[in-house]
């Protein structure tokens, strides 16, 4: 039997640029996103020129681990989860099925989220830390954002799943 998806760690930044802080709980505003993160405070990078729902991003571990082995193959330095520039990395579950979240409504923790669109990989982190080519490495696997439908708490350990409609 496949594991449940779950909430593996949470991070957050409060200004664009700064480095992201792994956190034990999230506090999750509906209609804005994560408490002290960048994007609910409108101080992100994007914030002003590329106006979308960027309450919360998520992204899978599996899919970090996976860009991880591509870049260690060509002998270039592996990103950390928050280094990503991720908020959530969920474990026990593909890139591909995150993706497919898209669109969809789904439930971290018992808290409604909506998957708005695919996080496309950009050269920020990469640029941000002087490092590898985050674009080619996070192809197909930067992860989803998600506007926040409900308010509440997050936290690791958190289980990932469909709403029951969307099961069906």
């Amino acid at each position: 039997m496949k594991a449940l998806p779950l909430i593996h760690s949470i991070y957050i930044a409060s200004q664009a640029g700064e480095t992201m802080a792994q956190i034990t709980q999230a506090n999750i505003v509906a209609g804005e996103g994560i408490v002290g993160d960048r994007y609910a405070l409108d101080r992100g990078a994007f914030s002003k020129t590329k106006i979308k729902i960027r309450h919360i991003s998520i992204i899978a571990l599996e899919g970090v681990e996976d860009a991880n082995h591509q870049l260690i193959a060509k002998q270039q330095i592996p990103f950390g989860e928050g280094e990503t520039r991720r908020n959530v990395i969920i474990s026990d579950i593909s890139a591909d099925e995150l993706n497919d979240l898209v669109g969809k409504i789904f439930y971290l923790g018992g808290l409604a989220f909506r998957g708005t669109e695919l996080c496309e990989p950009c050269q920020r982190p990469a640029n941000l830390l002087k490092r590898p080519d985050f674009m080619s490495a996070f192809e197909n696997r930067g992860g989803l954002r998600a506007e926040a439908l409900e308010s509440g708490q997050l936290t690791p350990g958190d289980l990932l799943h469909l709403s029951e409609s969307e099961e069906k």
